[in-house]
């Protein structure tokens, strides 16, 4: 019985120091594999430039890029092995939800709300910094969608006080008789307690937004260190910058995917890749749907683990999503063509012409969206859609919705 004993007790505790180093980076191809990309880089190219150009002089070119905003945002999720509606998501988007919004129709919002932010700035905003941390949710705001917010609403309410406050000192002041010395003092107790309150709140603020950035180690792996990988993945840009635009957005899409540089938000690398063809210039009038041409790629090319068999799918997907979309125009340029052959002795108030325009700027249109777009009751929503003769798109007995496909 002594020897086990002494056995364990010769047996001493040795510390272990666990090192978990996070290995991230992209690495281009050098040489790059000319001949196996050479053939899709053209084709996309050409496919992305006749695409602009249509769209360039398209009457249809805003409710275009309006429609393509829902389906590239649903593709997102469906990438991901989630199916979401597209009748849901204009629903969603427009506030009038049919239940209760599942989580993944709230990624696909977060989608949407992106690109249409990227496409509403400039072409070089979303690979600056600011753009970055806009899109990251790093600038205070958190909105996509807003172009100012509460920041802005008291940045116009102080500049109308402070110009109240000039008018006020522009005019003959009070005259304050001896016996106010009361009064004034109440006034100056009142504006001590006022600048103490301001200074509460101010820095109350403070705690709650450095409380907002720390990160919940339940949702948010602490060693995750998302500025880093950013800045590899922007180095990876910067070795793609001489290389044409299309090859080098299918570089930004596959080092993206490589290195994951956010944890919740793997979406964003495709809407910066489009961003990146705006950039450039190759794109001037749309913002590529590359989600609609992943759509079309088997998941063993897009998934593959030979870099030159990635890009050629992401050039191909580029391929795609021009295709689709140049299909899609000239179905919807053709359905807009037979609407206004209805518009042909109206009266010069009827409320049609604005129905077609924003019918072909959402996928879908309910009773409700069309009385809040148009100022006009439900019901004569639903006479404007009968005398359109707009087909029914959701089969619902109840939230029924109305488009042209």
């Amino acid at each position: 019985m002594t020897e086990p004993i002494r056995l364990i007790d010769s047996v001493s505790t040795a510390l272990v120091k666990v090192i978990k180093a996070l290995l991230f980076g992209y690495k281009t191809p050098d040489p790059l594999p000319w001949a196996a990309i050479a053939r899709p880089l053209a084709t996309a190219e050409d496919a992305l430039a006749r695409l602009d150009e249509r769209l360039a002089k398209s009457p249809i070119r805003d409710g275009w890029v309006s429609r393509n905003h829902f389906t590239d945002a649903c593709a997102s999720l469906w990438l991901e092995g989630e199916l979401v509606h597209l009748e849901d998501l204009v629903l969603h988007d427009a506030g009038m939800d049919i239940r209760a919004p599942t989580h993944e129709l709230t990624r696909a919002r977060a989608v949407l709300r992106a690109r249409r932010r990227i496409d509403r700035e400039k072409p070089d905003w979303a690979l600056s910094p600011a753009g970055l941390a806009s899109l990251r949710g790093q600038d205070g705001t958190g909105d996509l969608d807003g172009v100012g917010g509460e920041e802005d609403w008291s940045r116009a309410g102080g500049s109308d006080a402070k110009e109240a406050g000039d008018v006020l000192e522009a005019e003959e002041p009070l005259a304050l008789t001896p016996r106010d010395g009361r009064l004034s003092e109440a006034f100056a107790a009142v504006d001590a307690a006022i600048a103490k309150a301001d200074r509460a709140l101010a820095s109350d603020s403070r705690t709650q937004m450095r409380r907002a950035t720390e990160r919940d180690p339940l949702v948010y792996d602490i060693d995750w260190d998302e500025d880093a990988r950013l800045a590899a993945w922007r180095d990876s840009l910067d070795e793609a910058r001489s290389l044409p635009p299309t090859l080098a957005a299918a570089i930004a899409a596959d080092a993206w995917r490589s290195i994951e540089p956010l944890q919740h938000r793997p979406w964003l690398g495709q809407l910066l890749a489009a961003a990146l063809l705006r950039q450039r210039g190759k794109t001037r009038s749309h913002l590529a749907c590359l989600f609609d041409g992943l759509k079309t790629i088997p998941r063993e090319r897009r998934r593959s683990r030979d870099t030159a068999t990635r890009l050629v799918a992401e050039l191909d997907a580029i391929t795609a999503a021009a295709g689709v979309g140049l299909k899609a125009h000239d179905r919807w340029l053709n359905q807009r063509a037979l609407l206004l052959r209805k518009l042909t002795g109206r009266r010069s108030t009827s409320k049609l012409p604005a129905l077609v325009d924003y019918v072909l700027s959402r996928p879908v249109v309910s009773a409700g969206m069309i009385a809040e777009e148009l100022g006009i009751t439900s019901r004569a929503a639903l006479s404007l859609v009968i005398e359109l003769g707009l087909r029914e798109a959701t089969g619902r007995g109840r939230y029924r919705a109305w488009g042209i496909l």
